[in-house]
């Protein structure tokens, strides 16, 4: 199956408990993520995520969506969601929870419906994988947006992980590609999967969006250099 979050995601779903998600990446180990992460209600958000649903507007688009947290708060709250994953099995916990319209499929495939707003939360720059996978999405993503529409997005500045105490930083010169170009390996129980991760700061987000014909302004700071943008044609 390959997929160890959304096997995680339906464990805990059908338990109410289960292990942690184990994550090594290129510059870190021994990381995890809770299962229950994938399922708070919006009194446990992080502010970047609250403010990034006050902002949301007409029919909108929840890239990414996991267990559906963010499409289920919102569609309590009146709006016209769609819940787009590309894991069956989240898509499967997704449809027992509720949530009115659920889509299996991977974004980058994806062209069925235009939106007022495109959700990319959980370090949503990650699904582009790379600097020129996010450019591909970013792309993609105009011909889903209808007229005055809108890309909230959000990410976090790696860069203090190449920090000494001293304020000096290290380089990787064996790498020399953009810093928050990262290789996860991700793994649940006996499950595994591999892919590329991109963490981008806003400066060169802005760049990035500039470069694909968006506007991008900054709407939020995070606690630990992480931060919400909204970008728009």
């Amino acid at each position: 199956m390959n997929d160890p979050i959304g096997l995680a995601i339906k464990e805990y779903f059908e338990r109410g408990k289960a292990p942690q998600i184990q994550v090594d990446s290129n510059y870190t180990e021994g990381e995890t993520i809770a299962p229950s992460y994938f399922f708070r209600d919006e009194k446990e958000l992080p502010k970047i995520e609250k403010v990034a649903l006050k902002n949301c507007k007409g029919r909108i688009l929840d890239i990414g969506a996991a267990a559906g947290c963010h499409s289920l708060i919102l569609q309590k709250k009146g709006y016209s969601v769609t819940a787009l994953e590309k894991s069956e099995v989240s898509v499967e916990v997704m449809r027992k929870q509720g949530i009115v319209k659920v889509v299996h499929a991977d974004i980058f495939e994806y062209n069925e419906e235009q939106f007022n707003t495109i959700l990319l939360l959980m370090n949503g720059s990650g699904i582009g994988g790379t600097i020129a996978g996010l450019k591909k999405l970013l792309a993609h993503l105009k011909s889903l947006l209808l007229e005055g529409g809108q890309i909230l997005i959000d990410s976090s500045d790696i860069k203090y992980l190449f920090e000494e105490e001293d304020g000096s930083e290290w380089v990787d010169i064996a790498n020399s590609n953009y810093y928050g170009e990262m290789q996860y390996k991700v793994s649940f129980r006996k499950e595994e999967a591999q892919f590329d991760w991109l963490f981008i700061d806003f400066n060169t987000l802005q760049l990035v969006a500039n470069e694909m014909g968006y506007n991008c302004t900054l709407l939020d700071k995070g606690t630990h250099h992480d931060y919400l943008a909204k970008l728009s044609l």
